[in-house]
């Protein structure tokens, strides 16, 4: 099984605030995602100077890429970067986690997000896509999906309603599971009626998290957003933060807690969520077992600043889900 994954390349420069002031300064809603043209995403920048900062490949397809490569899937990644120091750290970023880079480069700069932590963990994004938002339906061809199996998309490409039909019409052609993360619940609200359409004409696998998926639904509770979801997918998915996950099959669904974890920053749980899920069901696992997955990986980075998990720590999840799945098997493992 062969990973192809699509997505806005971003270098996530990840900040800790000291508080919410800079926030509340800004205007910036705190747990969501807004754009950024250059000018204010520069001006922020050099407000945040003197915070302590790392820079890391990041766009929501990227982290859960990169966390499927990290368990040993074959991988792939395709977007647009910049010809600029920052493309450079994203490359070579995703080429040190195992990851085939299909990447375009654009005389534009590298897009990047600034990802503001607040002391509970909470992260707000100021994003300025940069070259990434530059991808056209032109530069997608049939033989780039060759020799995979599933193809991995984020729901922040969903603004470009061309390139993600023409990138599924392609993905169907090769004969590709088709998987989607929501990513956003403003990127739901702006998109509703195309997101509609392209779970139901094209997608296997769909992720949302709790106002993702209130807002696909029209306000309905978690499960009934839920059950809307798996109308028209295969799988279905909701993730819950702290409660957990609910999974949708057909008729059947499933609960899976969350596994304690001490949070420093949430950035990312979802991604690696979904590259736990995915895992297990690259895998053959049932799917309680591919939800208790995603909880371990995604329980693993709230642990750590930023959405890549420690080449360290690594082992220790890979042992963690044996463990998880021989004890569901009736084996003990050794």
């Amino acid at each position: 099984m062969r990973v192809l994954g699509m997505g806005n390349a971003l270098v996530d420069i990840m900040t800790e605030l000291p508080d919410d002031s800079l926030l509340e300064e800004y205007n910036l809603r705190k747990g969501c995602m807004q754009l950024a043209d250059k000018e204010f995403s520069n001006h922020v920048l050099r407000k945040i100077q003197h915070l302590k900062r790392s820079e890391i490949s990041g766009g929501s397809a990227a982290n859960t890429i990169c966390g499927l490569a990290a368990m040993g899937i074959q991988t792939a990644f395709f977007g647009k970067v910049g010809k600029d120091r920052l493309g450079e750290v994203f490359e070579k970023d995703i080429v040190r986690n195992g990851i085939c880079p299909l990447l375009q480069y654009s005389d534009s700069e590298t897009g990047h997000a600034l990802a503001l932590i607040s002391p509970d963990g909470e992260r707000t994004f100021a994003t300025h896509l940069g070259a990434s938002v530059e991808l056209e339906p032109d530069d997608l061809t049939s033989d780039m999906f060759r020799g995979y199996s599933h193809f991995y998309i984020e729901g922040y490409l969903a603004q470009h309603h061309e390139l993600i039909k023409r990138a599924v019409e392609l993905a169907a052609e090769n004969g590709l599971d088709v998987i989607l993360d929501l990513a956003s619940f403003n990127v739901v609200e702006d998109n509703l009626e195309f997101l509609r359409f392209l779970i139901k004409e094209y997608v296997d696998i769909v992720f949302a998290n709790a106002d993702e998926a209130r807002v696909f639904s029209n306000g309905k509770n978690t499960e009934d957003a839920l059950a809307d979801l798996a109308k028209d997918s295969w799988i279905a998915v909701v993730k819950t933060g702290k409660d957990g996950s609910l999974i949708q099959n057909g008729k059947q669904v499933f609960r899976i807690p969350a596994i304690a974890a001490n949070c420093i920053d949430t950035t990312g749980a979802g991604d690696l969520y979904a590259a736990g899920f995915l895992y297990g069901m690259l895998n053959g696992l049932n799917l309680p077992l591919c939800g208790e997955t995603g909880s371990i990986l995604a329980g693993k980075v709230i642990e750590v600043i930023g959405a890549r998990i420690p080449d360290t720590i690594w082992p220790e999840i890979k042992d963690q889900v044996k463990s998880v799945i021989y004890a569901n098997q009736g084996l003990k493992c050794y």
